[in-house]
């Protein structure tokens, strides 16, 4: 081999395909063939645990299909890809919460929905080897809720007894978290509204929150029924 094409080789990003949908598997490997920086290294059908680990030495993006993903048990699936030094691409995927969560948890760094077309296929791959991560922006929100819920819960691991909440100050943040305002809140429970404004700030305080937001997840994550 030429020693231009050894260092093309080295400098490409390299993919290895794990998908068990045969003409998906064919149709991906012709088109990432066609760049001339990705380098697909490997190909199979059925997930191999036992050949993950090996991959590390030489594989930077791992693309899996939903089939695959399906075949592995989820506490397997989450060991299996943490353990890999390949970063990991989803593709072809649904839009179900649950299972993204369990996704990103398990170390995957790209996430793509069924939509996908081959052009996000290729913009993952050069982007997950960057050290970047992709995934589809009708799911940022459910990303976001979830760093939010689990720094939540950290903190109440950390913190006192569950605070005890008056009748009138769990109907105030049940009223909060319906999105009402300081005045609306005021006419509802007939209140003025500096004595609302002044029920709110106690509890920022009594839960340890920054915002109005924040207080309504931290009480309903003690367990106070607040309807979303």
């Amino acid at each position: 081999m030429a020693p231009s094409a050894i260092t093309g080789a080295a400098s490409s990003i390299h993919v290895f395909l794990l998908i068990e949908n045969r003409l998906l598997r064919a149709a991906l490997s012709r088109l990432l063939r066609k760049y001339s920086d990705i380098l697909v290294i490997g190909q199979g059908g059925r997930p191999d645990l036992n050949s993950l680990p090996a991959l590390d030495q030489q594989c930077y993006v791992l693309i899996m299909d939903s089939a695959a993903v399906k075949r592995l048990a989820a506490s397997i699936a989450v060991e299996s890809i943490g353990q890999t030094a390949c970063k990991t691409i989803l593709i072809g995927m649904g839009s179900d919460e649950e299972q993204f969560i369990a996704a990103i948890r398990s170390g995957v760094t790209g996430y793509l929905l069924q939509e996908a077309s081959s052009s996000d296929v290729v913009a993952a791959v050069r982007a997950v080897s960057r050290g970047e991560a992709v995934c589809p922006s009708k799911l940022c929100s459910t990303l976001f809720r979830f760093v939010v819920q689990r720094a939540t819960e950290k903190r109440l691991q950390s913190s006192a007894s569950k605070p005890d909440l008056t009748l009138r100050q769990q109907q105030l943040v049940a009223l909060v978290g319906r999105g009402l305002t300081n005045k609306e809140i005021a006419t509802h429970l007939n209140l003025s509204e500096f004595t609302v404004r002044n029920h709110i700030h106690r509890m920022l305080r009594r839960v340890d929150a920054s915002s109005r937001r924040e207080a309504v997840e931290v009480i309903r994550a003690y367990g106070y029924p607040i309807s979303p």
